[in-house]
């Protein structure tokens, strides 16, 4: 009913009747097959936009771009023919304004949409609009996305089909009685999911049934927020599975593939960050079987297009159940690219032109293995909160046979509060499994970023450890190995690399000649002869909330220095920098061991880069710079935001009293909502000037608290 509601809404809007509606849309198919593409407008942003682009350009395709207020100066504006600016930065004002949307393409006479993915690609309702304004939208027909984005609908489809699916509830009554008790028929933990999600959103997990409402009003109000919706489906929940997913395509012509599994269980909030292709030590048996069964689930629902069916896969017994069928390009195809040797992008803009798909099953061969890395800007140790602010340093792997860097951003720029926080994906390819990772590690290596945290110390770690090296990888990886994954908080800076950091910073300095020291006494020059040799200088270095005191002199020899780190003895260490194009380099020898490592100053910090990734060390502000009053810190007397973001709803009132835990305001940054609870008991004292729907920084004061009455 509620399906039937909208789509009336969509066809009155467009003074269609159902019987016109579904002639059109046979007119359409018809028209399609021998319909040629030269104009297409990608209706997304960032690296997926210029993904896209880049095939399209091949094809001698013109591309159209639009853009929010922000992105005017983005990547994918630049590489388009055309860009056209579609409203305020919020994606509701934007990137999800259907109709601002179709107005371009019609403006621009593109003949085609092709919606990336995340924002309308599975949105049914646009899907038809633009069949009703006979344009191509470049992915499967309406019903197919409405049968797989309502997830209710899809089980049943999958269950007829005869592919196996998860104990679960997806019935249409969505009354909390009805969710609670369904939840008890089907025991915790427990599952809850957005019945139009993805990518994580409207997902929450209840381990008991104490945790089943406020789990569900959560996943609710994101999943509103995200896909304009909030049903929700009931699943078991099968604890530390597998997730391995199959890329299928399929043409108007009745021609289904599949192009082979991936392997994308380890995850962070229920999200993707490392994915490989194929799946680790399953055989080829379960292979052929979970293939099939993908093109089984595609020819249900009459598919055509680039789709991507997701399975949960047993760790052991490596039996699998259908989760969810994405009916649009994944994030993550690129590493299906890789070892298939297609491109995904090409074929959809064929098939969307009525052209079949050039290969059968019995052409696709697989070849090596490909390893997928996303690079976002985010705190791993604070549970991987999004991070938003200006790139002023990024420095990526060059790309070259076996290596993508797929981006939709440049130094200098932005990444947004208002999305998604990836800057780039990494994407690597080698003959086996243990060649792959190898490379994977050393283009990781390669990054340079700063002024904003990222995951890639992470994802060195996670690539280099040994359970995932093993194969050993299911959904509760990163929980089960967070010793491994995350070294501890309080470690000390090393000897070398203090050293490496103090030297850099001095040498860094002299280069720039706009420090502020007096002491001149290095130089950049190898053998250059050097004044003031008998000045000393004390770098003070802040690592952890450690303190290291580097103490410097110059000695007699060229580019040689005498350093002790703390207390220690001095040690003659051999240094200076050269310039390169990923940037400089300090080359020290300490002892009988030289390093080159990568060297940046930015601010307050010294970032020094090497094969097993970034360390950022502090310097200590000049008194006149450093933060007075409530902006210094936070503390056990306030609730700050733990992210930039939106105010989107204030939970208490000042002069509630409240309890250690207990939900105080709730701040939406990157279309993912966090909680903020109390620190401690108390009563609130103050609550901000801010507005529902202000931005607020990360740190910012939103919650005062004082003690008891």
């Amino acid at each position: 009913m509620a399906y039937s509601n909208k789509l009336s809404k969509i066809c009155t809007s467009l003074n269609l009747s159902y019987g016109v509606r579904f002639n059109h849309a046979q007119k359409l198919k018809s028209d399609l097959q021998r319909r040629h593409i030269d104009k297409v407008l990608i209706a997304n942003r960032g690296e997926i936009a210029c993904r896209v682009m880049r095939t399209a350009k091949k094809l001698g395709i013109k591309t159209v771009a639009v853009y929010s207020d922000v992105d005017k100066h983005a990547m994918h504006v630049e590489m388009a023919d055309e860009a056209y600016n579609i409203g305020p930065a919020p994606s509701s004002q934007s990137y999800l304004n259907a109709s601002k949307i179709l107005e371009v393409a019609k403006k621009s006479n593109s003949q085609a949409i092709h919606p990336g993915y995340g924002f309308l690609s599975e949105n049914f309702e646009f899907c038809e609009k633009c069949a009703c304004e006979g344009v191509i939208f470049i992915g499967p027909p309406p019903a197919a996305i409405r049968d797989m984005g309502i997830k209710s609908t899809s089980k049943a489809i999958m269950s007829s089909a005869g592919v196996p699916i998860v104990k679960g509830y997806h019935g249409d009554n969505q009354s909390i009685e009805k969710l609670q008790a369904e939840a008890k028929r089907i025991g915790f933990p427990l599952m809850i999911k957005a019945v139009r999600g993805g990518g994580g959103k409207g997902m929450r997990i209840a381990m008991t049934e104490s945790d089943f409402l406020p789990q569900l009003e959560s996943a609710k109000r994101e999943s509103q927020k995200s896909f304009g919706d909030d049903n929700m489906l009931l699943e078991q929940y099968i604890t530390d599975p597998r997730h391995v997913e199959v890329q299928v395509f399929a043409d108007m012509h009745g021609n289904a593939v599949h192009l082979f599994e991936r392997d994308c269980s380890v995850q962070r909030r229920h999200q993707k960050i490392i994915e490989e292709a194929p799946a680790p030590g399953i055989s080829e048996e379960t292979r052929k079987a979970i293939g099939e069964a993908a093109v089984r689930a595609a020819k249900a629902v009459g598919y055509v297009g680039a789709g991507t069916v997701e399975f949960i896969l047993h760790r052991v017994t490596h039996e699998f159940h259908f989760m969810e069928m994405n009916t649009r390009l994944q994030v993550e195809h690129p590493i299906t690219e890789m070892i298939t040797g297609t491109d995904l992008v090409e074929w959809q803009l064929r098939v969307a032109a009525g052209e079949p798909l050039p290969v059968t099953q019995e052409d696709i061969v697989r070849r090596g293995h490909a390893v997928e890395c996303r690079i976002y800007a985010e705190e791993p140790r604070a549970g991987f909160l999004p991070r938003a602010g200006t790139l002023h340093r990024l420095t990526q792997p060059t790309p070259e046979e076996h290596v993508r860097v797929e981006t939709g951003v440049r130094e200098g720029q932005e990444v947004s509060v208002h999305y998604d926080p990836m800057i780039a994906k990494l994407v690597v390819w080698g003959k086996d499994r243990n060649e792959a990772l190898a490379k994977t590690r050393q283009k990781l290596s390669e990054y340079q970023v700063a002024g904003l945290e990222t995951n890639v110390n992470f994802l060195l770690r996670l690539s280099g450890a040994g359970a995932f090296v093993s194969g050993d990888v299911h959904t509760a990886f990163i929980a089960q190995h967070g010793a491994e994954l995350f070294p501890p908080s309080d470690a000390q800076l090393g000897a070398e690399r203090a050293v490496q950091a103090a030297l850099g910073y001095l040498i860094k300095s002299q280069i720039e000649v706009t420090s502020n020291d007096s002491w001149k006494g290095i130089s950049v020059a190898p053998n250059a002869w050097r004044p003031n040799y008998n000045l000393e200088k004390t770098v003070n270095l802040k690592f952890n909330d450690n303190e290291t005191k580097v103490t410097v002199k110059f000695d007699n020899a060229p580019n040689t220095y005498l350093v002790k780190v703390n207390n220690g003895e001095f040690k003659s260490v051999e240094a200076h920098v050269k310039s390169t194009e990923q940037g400089l380099r300090l080359i020290c020898k300490i002892d009988d061991k030289t390093t080159n490592v990568g060297l940046l100053t930015h601010d307050n910090e010294v970032h020094v880069y090497d094969q097993y990734g970034q360390t950022v060390v502090n310097l200590p502000r000049p008194k006149y710079q450093e933060l007075s009053g409530a902006d210094a810190t936070a503390s056990a007397d306030s609730a700050s935001s733990p992210t930039p973001g939106v105010l989107e709803r204030v939970l208490v009132n000042k002069g509630d009293k409240v309890v250690k835990g207990q939900p105080l305001f709730v701040v939406i940054a990157m279309k993912m909502e966090y909680v903020v609870r109390s620190p401690r008991d108390g009563v609130v004292a103050e609550i901000a000037s801010f507005n529902l729907g202000d931005s607020v920084g990360k740190g910012a004061q939103v919650v005062l608290l004082q003690g008891e009455n």
